[in-house]
């Protein structure tokens, strides 16, 4: 990932060059600055307690396609009412994201953590106990309410309480774990029914509760490199100036909590002056307005970042997702096992994706996962064409499997967390918050639209929508060769200039 010259560097010449005695100091701060092991194991456990809240978030957007055939039975549902109780999630978890900011702010990343726990466990019950539609979407909404909280909170406190040195890994986790709570509500869903399967969303929630009593909340990383390399959620930078703020006239507290998290025996000194610095250069940054973000100087980061996120869902993704049931039901194969196989596939090929990210290229492997997801739209979408005219019956079961196994493999390496990575490193610090913000909204909108017109646009022809969202591939290939700029190994500056 491209890298800042000034505060990578410590100090640099025109040409961003150290000399000796500088790279000899800096080594030797590195060593002084490395986390004891008491200290990592908190930063671990810390970091488990949080990616539990991802977990969270997984078997919530998991649980409507194990659920659906239950639910439509019992509560003798049509499939518009249900179409609008997988949907309803994403409308949920906007008005969570919206709100996320201001909760982190008041309450603290723990304390804001622990309310969306509460909501989330109060929607699984309004599940369990729900007897009509209406029941089980005011349910459903406050779980979206809940996961909108925590998709901004978990990879902010990761980004804030890890040492620059594990902070990568250390976030992949929250995408891991989004993918494994999906794969546990597939797994667990195939063998309860839909209300018991309701009360296990809530046996991690307790988890988080037995976050450490010790508040990291002062302590900010706020270093102008950006704080998530190689994390799948852009969410860490939306209220970088909200948290510069909240530091201000907490000094004792963030340099307490600073060396709790590195050891009592680490020098802090440089890593304390780095996050000083960039607060200075935030306050020197004219602050971005919604229209300045339309201007001619910031509308292709704009561009770039809101064109990203339409294609990462209009190809499709969250229909496959949310009523894989469906899908596999409606191709011939069994849905636990089905169901259970692809989202087993997904977990690791978000671990295998994670390796791959600053090796290959975000570009390269960008075009590379489109490519696959067209592959395998086109599969999916043949199966059920042979399907309809009752051609090959033996052929395309097998192909609507393969279909969905090779669209969620090439989403999990490529499409599904490249856009957010590279959200990270095009847009200019004073940008990031607005700019973030308005990607982000775009992103669950997009969630939601797909998720609900999935099943209508399923009826109308099981085959046209797979051929549709393959349209839209297409459209992405042609976007990602035109516009998306390569970011590996290149310093955000270039990048930035490149673009502009």
């Amino acid at each position: 990932m491209g890298s800042r010259k000034d505060t990578d560097s410590g100090s640099s010449n025109g040409n961003g060059n150290l000399s000796e005695p500088l790279v000899d100091k800096r080594k030797e701060s590195e060593v002084k600055s490395t986390p004891q092991k008491g200290s990592l194991f908190m930063v671990l456990f810390s970091t488990f307690i949080a990616v539990c809240g991802a977990f969270e978030f997984g078997s919530c957007v998991g649980y409507s396609s194990p659920a659906q055939f239950g639910i439509m039975e019992d509560l003798h549902q049509t499939y518009s009412e249900y179409s609008v109780f997988g949907s309803i999630l994403t409308i949920g978890a906007v008005v969570g994201a919206i709100t996320s900011g201001r909760f982190a702010d008041w309450l603290g990343r723990k304390g804001a953590m622990r309310i969306s726990s509460i909501v989330c466990i109060v929607g699984w019950i309004a599940i369990y106990l729900g007897f009509n539609s209406v029941h089980l979407d005011i349910g459903r909404f406050l779980t979206g309410c809940g996961i909108g909280v925590i998709s901004y909170t978990v990879p902010v406190y990761i980004a804030e309480i890890t040492p620059k040195n594990l902070r990568g890994a250390l976030a992949t986790a929250n995408q891991l774990f989004i993918t494994m709570g999906i794969l546990f509500a597939y797994a667990v869903g195939a063998f309860v029914s839909w209300r018991t399967l309701a009360l296990t969303g809530k046996i991690l929630i307790r988890v988080e509760w037995s976050c450490p009593k010790r508040d990291y909340d002062n302590r900010t990383q706020l270093h102008p490199r950006s704080p998530l390399d190689g994390c799948l959620n852009f969410e860490a930078h939306f209220t970088l100036n909200l948290v510069a703020q909240a530091m201000a006239g907490q000094k004792e507290k963030f340099e307490a909590a600073l060396k709790t998290l590195r050891g009592p025996d680490v020098d802090i000194s440089r890593e304390r002056t780095e996050i000083q610095e960039s607060l200075a250069l935030l306050r020197q940054l004219p602050e971005v307005k919604v229209l300045d973000m339309f201007n001619s100087r910031n509308f292709p980061f704009v561009f770039i970042g809101v064109g990203l996120m339409v294609f990462q869902q209009a190809i499709g993704i969250n229909g496959i997702i949310y009523y894989a049931g469906q899908v596999f039901v409606s191709a011939g194969v069994s849905p636990s096992v089905g169901s259970i196989l692809y989202s087993g596939l997904q977990v690791f090929a978000t671990a295998f994706g994670a390796t791959l990210m600053d090796r290959a290229g975000r570009r390269p492997l960008l075009m590379i996962s489109v490519a696959g997801l067209l592959v395998g739209s086109l599969s999916i979408g043949t199966s059920f064409l042979l399907k309809e005219h009752g051609m090959a019956p033996e052929v395309a079961p097998v192909l609507a499997l393969v279909g969905v196994m090779v669209y969620i493999a090439f989403f999990s390496v490529g499409t599904g967390p490249i856009p957010w990575v590279i959200m990270s490193e095009i847009f200019p610090l004073n940008l990031k918050g607005p700019a973030g913000s308005l990607v982000t909204l775009v992103n669950w909108l997009g969630s939601w639209a797909i998720s609900y017109s999935f099943i209508f646009l399923f009826e109308w022809s099981s085959f046209g929508v797979f051929f549709l969202y393959a349209g839209f591939c297409v459209v992405s290939m042609v976007f990602t060769i035109k516009f998306v700029p390569e970011t590996k190994g290149r310093t955000l500056e270039d990048i930035q200039a490149s673009i502009r």
